[in-house]
């Protein structure tokens, strides 16, 4: 299929982008690397009127690290991100989690802050950013503001974004270095059956979750061993409402998330 006809806008800087997003408002998307939106318009479930190119704008093609906060620019690529001489030593989570964005192909075009903003429930980005506890930068004509990743992803494939709102960029606390990943797919690339992130905390381990839920969950657990852990797994696995399709059954990802769970917990904090 072809997508139908929309207004093509390469913005020559942000306030650009900002002007068309403030006058057209949800007729109008945002395209950087365009992995998963061009797919939406080609199969037409997504009809905007106009569509802004924001990928040539080199403000926004950053990876910054200050104050034990890293700051990834809405034209980030995933691949660019991958190849951060600083991403094992700043940002470790995420340097386990790219390599099983997709595969070279995508992640040379895909975007960090794009793949977020489409926040499909499988993917590994709004997944680390969950775990990691980040926030989205997020800019109009009318205010600049942050939002914690908690309260960004609202659904399937929902985020609290307003219509004439560009994710700016987002940002990830860095010096996790006692975290793990783990995936679970039909293939390498392809989005997770079930994907866990565990992060050390002070009290415990954050455990968040993708593929199971609308969107991805985290849970604070302290340090628990034996049976407790195991409880606490199963109850958790329960609350992440997991459905039937046709992937996986809603039983094989509690038991996926149950075991890689456990796995990951241990990992983090022995």
């Amino acid at each position: 299929m072809k997508p139908a006809a929309f207004d093509y806008v390469r913005a020559e800087h942000v306030d650009e982008a900002l002007e068309v997003l403030g006058r057209e408002g949800s007729d109008a998307r945002i395209i950087a690397g365009g992995q998963s939106l061009m797919a939406m318009l080609n199969m037409r479930l997504a009809r905007p009127k106009t569509l802004i190119d924001i990928m040539r704008l080199p403000e926004l093609a950053r990876v910054e690290r200050r104050a034990g906060i890293v700051t990834v620019g809405a034209a980030v690529r995933q691949a660019a991100l991958l190849d951060w001489s600083d991403l094992g030593e700043s940002l470790r989570l995420a340097a386990l989690a790219l390599p099983w964005t997709g595969h070279a192909q995508t992640r040379s075009r895909g975007t960090v802050c794009g793949s977020i903003a489409h926040a499909d429930p499988s993917a590994e980005m709004p997944l680390v950013l969950r775990a990691l506890g980040g926030e989205v930068h997020l800019r109009s004509a009318r205010r600049r503001r942050r939002v914690a990743a908690k309260d960004f992803f609202t659904g399937m494939m929902a985020t609290a974004r307003d219509d004439d709102e560009l994710i700016e960029a987002v940002s990830f606390p860095a010096d996790q270095k006692r975290c793990a990943f783990r995936e679970v797919a039909r293939r390498h690339g392809d989005f997770a059956i079930v994907a866990c992130a565990a992060v050390a905390t002070v009290d415990g381990v954050r455990l968040a979750v993708g593929g199971v839920a609308d969107m991805p969950a985290a849970r604070e657990f302290p340090r628990l061993g034996g049976s407790a852990l195991d409880d606490a797994l199963n109850a958790f696995a329960y609350e992440l409402d997991a459905r039937d399709d046709v992937h996986a059954t809603a039983r094989y990802r509690r038991d996926l998330v149950r075991m890689i769970g456990r796995d990951l917990v241990r990992e983090v904090l022995r």
